[in-house]
């Protein structure tokens, strides 16, 4: 994922949200990891910066488990609350396990402009920062002229950023859920990930990266994770097709307890989202953190006010998706705009986004079950057209961007050009994989399984 801002001084102007890296040119940057000898001029593994990494990773695993399931559990069906659950929870087990495998080296390492290399396939390698017990600094991007030395260990950068590669499938599974099997679903996800996200995740965040090249700004993964996620699940609504019984039988929530729960955990989260993004215990983790409260709670409030002046009455569901939709919006601007940028930008995601999951889904007739595109891709499409426009030059600036990434109308093409980039490398990669899988062992469950409950059609569990 592009930097969320990271500890990287790039020519760009802005911190990586991810990387730890000066964002280049205003863009969220990832760096390639590559061993960096021991020098005097390199700056010693930091504890403060260390200990707000720990905790960070920790609060974006726990958004997927158990924030995203319970939030999704939580508007299925009472007979497919289990299967739901069971799609976060295992997409958190085999994502890690695809991370280690490849995700990581070719998200991360030195490659091209469009792939990373296989330096750290099984993360082979990661030790060689460790000497004699004692942690040795290392530097992402070290063949980039962008190229910065953290101040954390890599296997702590590895695992965060492993925890954006879980949540970032588990999002899709909003748009399939009640008719997808379980076994399309993981080979599906296993192969968008190393197919689609990892490149996209290369081409943002990679200091070499062709996106990354052309200034795109995106602190915490407004393209790569959301955009990335939204496309994908609407594909995969259209070409599974509707629910049975959608539009005519009542496909209400189950329980919106648990949504509501969910959707509390996930705000928390966001905090390890962005404000780790900045890769440090630093002055721009805290605006991240800042600017994260004022646009989830711009939304929320702006959903809920649509939604009452439309139909009379303000509902919990409208509410919390307001807020989630908001949380999306900034993720791509948290360390890029000052906090009354971050009010607008909640206040207009909160009303695009209540559009997009009403009017819009019904009047295109698509079955995207609890709204991923709704509230992710879209919200995720505002976000960083909103960077190009919000971004203040000198939160991002450093000495080889003394200007920093400045809102103007060149950084608004730049952030379409990445937008439109990712809806098509997503949206015709995801379709051909959802194609080649149906022909294969299929999609859907049967219509007898989707009737009885994927709960117990394919787990053969319920709950009492």
């Amino acid at each position: 994922m592009t930097s969320r801002s990271c500890l990287v001084p790039s020519g760009l102007g802005g911190f990586n949200a991810k990387t730890g890296a000066a964002a280049l040119g205003g863009a969220a940057l990832l760096f390639s990891p590559a061993l960096a000898h021991a020098a005097d001029t390199a700056p010693a593994i930091d504890s403060g910066d260390t200990a707000w990494m720990l905790v960070s990773t920790a609060f974006v695993l726990m958004m997927t488990i158990p924030g995203l399931a319970l939030f999704y559990a939580g508007m299925v069906r009472k007979k497919n609350v289990l299967a739901t659950l069971m799609q976060s929870f295992a997409l958190c087990c085999i994502m890690s396990i695809v991370w280690m495998v490849a995700g990581y080296s070719l998200a991360f390492t030195t490659g091209t402009p469009w792939l990373g290399g296989l330096s750290r396939i099984f993360l082979n390698g990661l030790g060689a920062h460790i000497h004699n017990g004692a942690d040795v600094a290392f530097t992402l991007g070290a063949d980039s002229p962008n190229a910065t030395t953290m101040t954390i260990p890599e296997s702590i950068f590895m695992m965060f950023q492993m925890t954006f590669a879980i949540i970032t499938p588990a999002l899709i599974s909003g748009a399939y859920a009640e008719r997808m099997k379980f076994s399309a679903m993981c080979i599906f996800s296993i192969i968008w990930s190393l197919v689609v996200y990892a490149p996209i995740a290369h081409w943002v965040w990679s200091p070499i990266g062709w996106l990354a090249g052309l200034g795109t700004a995106d602190f915490a993964g407004g393209t790569v994770v959301h955009i990335n996620a939204g496309i994908a699940g609407l594909v995969c609504a259209l070409v599974l097709g509707k629910r049975k019984g959608f539009g005519q039988d009542d496909l209400s929530p189950f329980n919106l307890t648990y949504a509501i729960i969910g959707a509390s955990l996930l705000w928390v989260g966001w905090f390890g989202f962005n404000g780790g993004s900045a890769i440090g215990a630093n002055g721009r983790a805290g605006m991240a953190v800042v600017t994260t409260q004022i646009a989830a709670a711009g939304a929320g409030v702006s959903w809920m006010l649509v939604e009452w002046l439309r139909s009379g009455k303000p509902t919990v569901l409208g509410v919390i998706s307001g807020a989630v939709g908001g949380l999306v919006a900034i993720t791509p601007a948290a360390g890029f705009v000052l906090p009354g940028s971050a009010l607008l930008i909640g206040l207009i995601t909160g009303a695009v986004c209540f559009w997009s999951a009403t009017s819009l889904k019904h009047l295109l007739g698509y079955d995207d079950s609890l709204d991923a595109f709704g509230v992710h891709g879209v919200g995720g499409i505002v976000g960083a057209l909103l960077t190009g426009i919000f971004a203040y030059g000198p939160l991002s600036a450093t000495d080889a961007n003394p200007t920093g990434i400045v809102g103007s109308l060149h950084q608004l093409m730049v952030q379409a050009e990445a937008v439109i980039v990712t809806i098509i490398w997503c949206g015709a990669i995801s379709f051909v994989l959802l194609k080649v899988i149906d022909m294969t062992i299929g999609l859907r469950v049967s219509t007898d399984q989707e009737l009885e409950g994927l709960d117990m059609s394919l787990h053969g569990e319920r709950i009492n």
